[in-house]
């Protein structure tokens, strides 16, 4: 076996060794990623190793086309595509010229792939302020002059929500009317009038 390897390894032109010499680690790197990231881990060299801070403080640019992930996508598809083209015969400029461009599209193609699906996730902690603004229907009848809260129902960051409320109003806010959210009181009480 060893020594059909070395036949194999002698018989091929120097532009195919060099392909061969990329495709190796490019596609096992390749494939180590893909099976980290489908069983749930995440490796990316681009943060260092203190990781948490680094990505909870990252403010910078979503889409990046030069990661750690999209240069070994490119290096992986630029070989195979390389070695297809020596296959099939093609010259010395367009071999190098399509295993350029497939090996760019495949960086930005990962670099897309990445970037909508960091636009799809969320934290999921509620912020008040999206309230503001908004109108929704006394659940709870809210008792006039802050004296107590009372609850309301609000469409809020996609679902339909039930929220502690409290009025300035010189009338109680009975259940069933419509309100609307002028401000948020302590970070967590919603300030609401009766609507028109």
């Amino acid at each position: 076996m060893v020594t059909d390897f070395s036949v194999w390894w002698e018989g091929l032109a120097l532009l195919s060794k060099i392909y061969w010499i990329i495709a190796f680690p490019s596609t096992l790197i390749f494939l180590i990623l893909l099976l980290v990231t489908i069983f749930g881990g995440d490796f990316d060299s681009d943060a260092d190793l203190d990781v948490d801070a680094e990505i909870d403080l990252d403010h910078g640019i979503d889409f990046q086309f030069i990661s750690f992930k999209n240069i070994v996508a490119f290096f992986t598809i630029f070989a195979w595509s390389g070695l297809a083209c020596i296959e099939g015969g093609l010259s010395l400029v367009m071999i190098l010229m399509i295993s350029l461009v497939s090996g760019l599209i495949m960086m930005a193609v990962m670099a897309a792939i990445f970037y909508f699906m960091s636009k799809l996730s969320h934290s999921g902690t509620l912020d008040l302020n999206n309230a503001i603004g908004k109108t929704g229907r006394v659940y709870l009848t809210i008792p006039k002059r802050r004296s107590k809260n009372g609850k309301v129902q609000i469409e809020i960051q996609g679902g339909l929500r039930t929220l502690d409320a409290m009025t300035e109003s010189s009338e109680n806010i009975s259940t069933g009317s419509t309100v609307e959210v002028i401000d948020i009181i302590n970070n967590s009480i919603l300030l609401v009038k009766r609507s028109r």
